[in-house]
């Protein structure tokens, strides 16, 4: 009696797992003894299955096994599952096509009203900025002046020279200004020294009114912007204008919180200091908020009635560029036509870039075919606009702006951030990596990321070269992860559009390997720093006197630079004699009832290094020892950070 095919079944689970394959269990279509005259007997099974490893038989079966089917699984289902977004309400989402069709069904009117439309955005962005632009000239001031939210009148270290005298004058002087909107988020990112203080990730403003005073009176170092915000002379929303002017030596900053500025104190003196006119009438306004809400109109208009994905996408593309570059987001640049300059610079390789992006990372196939126009404008042209103004979302949304050890650990909850960021990215992962297999292009794409993975391992091992992944970078890497059509990557690949503009458009294509010098920035070098043996004092009724000896410097050291209230005050050279590389001598008033902060660095020509932590002469004219290692103090600007004169 035939066997069942049950019953067949059941006969080969149960047999030995060597025993030759019974051929009449195979299939009919194809008879194996009419293709071959080869008569010898059937292969024994365990030599069918390890057949295709016979280079690999150090290899486990069980770990053979898993990884064939995993290559299995990664080259997709038999047939390719291409996704398309099926619109929601597609009565409402095609309507704005259907408009289309039924008032401008031919092409070339199409075109016309495109171009309309371009003019139009062009104009109203004009009138709004050159509105803005203006600002009423100050009797006996004339015009302000624009000026950046770093700007301040006192660089810091030692690049105002020995006593300060390449920034003077400290008094006696001042100008009109203007700054932009937002200057209260312009923060220090390394840490600055101020008297035995170490200031970081918060405004640089020393100073302020005071109990007894309510002019409010900065340093000279402090951003001149934020501490109008600070003062009450501009709005952080809008910025705004003022009257600065310098009013020289002042001691004793006090410390206040006000109008969203925690100030900074200093309990001694310093030879420069700047006050504010609260008399003057000025009128000014940014208008970066009136500029979104033209561009945010426009951009929505041409997300909704456009149909063709290249259209769409170079139209906001542009537009976003410009935008990000003349209002949301400008370069450090002086006027309107310093800002076109740049812009234009950047727009060809941008472009280029752009075109790249479309055609071969994934965008034209995201966008082809795709009518769910509303679901468009929200996903990907709303994670676009949240990636160009990524300066008002993501970077004060996240509290991570550099991603190494020392920041991570000095920004509050820096590393809460990353952990959550790296748990939500590998969910993202997870999910592209399954609409990529169910596509069939998984293995491809895995590829493609190999290849990435590989040149960043290269990168890593170059000598004297670090790699620094920009906003540029990340969107280019991870755009062809996005290349599917489906909700999902219309947001993602939205949001690293944007990183991309508002990378270039911001900061240019800065190079992906760097030096270590380029990278250091105002950030401490470790370098040696000087042993300063203990001080000699002599206290007296009208003067004292503190001496200060050191040995002398190695190579390939020259010279000290000694740091007293955070001005420079001593530069000595080996070669200039014995007394004037190894002492310092400084006096003061103890009628003044204040203590002096003293650092000391080593000099190489005219670069100084690390400087140590402060050591205190106390008000009662004691010594405290400075703390071991090195303050921030260095003759280096912070981004941005500029001498006003």
């Amino acid at each position: 009696m035939a066997r069942t095919g049950d019953e067949e079944r059941g006969r080969l689970l149960d047999g030995h797992p060597d025993d030759p394959i019974d051929e009449s269990t195979q299939t009919n279509l194809l008879p194996m003894d009419e293709l071959s005259d080869d008569s010898s007997p059937p292969t024994p099974r365990f030599m069918q299955d390890q057949g295709s490893y016979r280079y690999m038989k150090w290899v486990p079966v069980p770990v053979r096994k898993f990884s064939k089917a995993v290559v299995k699984w990664a080259k997709g289902p038999d047939i390719p599952e291409v996704h398309a977004i099926k619109p929601l309400f597609p009565v409402i989402q095609e309507a704005p096509i259907r408009l289309l069709d039924k008032h401008v069904p031919k092409r070339r009117h199409r075109i016309l009203l495109l171009i309309a439309l371009y003019l139009l955005w062009i104009l109203t962005f004009a009138l709004v900025m050159h509105e803005g632009n203006a600002a009423t000239e100050i009797e006996g001031w004339g015009k302000p002046g624009n000026i950046g939210c770093g700007n301040t009148y006192w660089v810091p270290g030692n690049r105002c020279g020995v006593n300060g005298n390449d920034c003077r004058p400290f008094s006696g002087s001042g100008f009109a200004f203007r700054c932009p909107a937002n200057c209260a988020g312009q923060w220090v990112w390394n840490p600055r020294a101020v008297g035995d203080q170490e200031i970081s990730y918060q405004p640089f403003v020393i100073g302020g009114p005071s109990e007894e005073d309510e002019t409010p009176i900065y340093r000279s170092d402090s951003f001149i912007c934020s501490a109008a915000i600070h003062a009450g002379v501009i709005d952080n929303k809008v910025g705004g204008c003022g009257v600065v002017s310098l009013v020289g030596y002042h001691t004793r900053y006090r410390n206040s919180s006000r109008n969203g500025i925690d100030s900074i104190s200093f309990d001694s003196n310093f030879p420069s200091s700047f006050t504010f006119h609260n008399s003057v009438t000025c009128e000014a306004k940014d208008v970066r908020w009136t500029l979104l809400f033209v561009s945010l109109t426009f951009t929505i208009l041409l997300s909704l009635f456009t149909t063709s994905p290249g259209v769409f996408f170079f139209s906001i593309f542009t537009g976003l560029f410009f935008h990000v570059g003349l209002a949301s987001d400008p370069p450090l640049t002086g006027d309107t036509a310093s800002l076109m300059s740049n812009l234009l610079g950047k727009l060809l390789p941008a472009g280029f870039c752009a075109y790249v992006m479309y055609e071969q990372m994934g965008v034209r196939r995201i966008l082809s075919g795709l009518t769910a126009q509303v679901e468009k404008t929200v996903l990907w042209l709303g994670g676009c606009w949240l990636g160009s103004l990524t300066n008002y979302t993501f970077e004060r949304w996240i509290p991570i702006q550099r991603l190494n050890g020392h920041d991570l650990k000095q920004q509050p909850g820096a590393i809460m951030a990353l952990i959550i960021i790296i748990i939500v990215l590998f969910f993202i992962v997870i999910k592209q990596i399954y609409f990529f297999q169910r596509e069939g292009r998984l293995v491809q794409y895995l590829g493609i990321y190999g290849v990435f993975l590989g040149g960043i391992l290269v990168s890593l091992l170059l000598p004297g070269l670090s790699l620094r992944i920009h906003h540029y970078i990340l969107a280019l890497l991870l755009l062809p992860g996005t290349s599917m059509q489906t909700r999902p990557s219309l947001l993602y690949q939205g949001i690293l559009i944007g990183f991309f503009i508002n990378g270039i458009a911001r900061w240019g294509f800065d190079p992906v390997l760097q030096t270590p010098a380029a990278l250091q920035g105002d950030a401490q070098h470790n370098s040696k720093l000087p042993h300063i043996s203990q001080p000699t004092i002599q206290l007296g009724e009208n003067i004292s006197s503190i001496r200060f000896s050191w040995l002398p410097p190695p190579d390939p050291f020259d010279g000290i630079s000694v740091l007293v209230n955070d001005v420079e005050r001593f530069r000595g050279y080996t070669d200039e004699g014995f007394a004037s590389d190894k002492h310092f001598v400084w006096t003061k008033d103890p009628r003044a009832n204040e203590p002096e902060y003293f650092r000391f660095a080593y000099m190489e020509g005219t670069q100084s290094w690390d400087y140590t932590r402060a050591g205190i002469w106390n008000a009662d004219g004691s010594w405290t020892e400075m703390e071991p290692g090195a303050s921030k103090i260095k003759s280096r600007a912070l981004n941005g950070e500029e001498m006003t004169k």
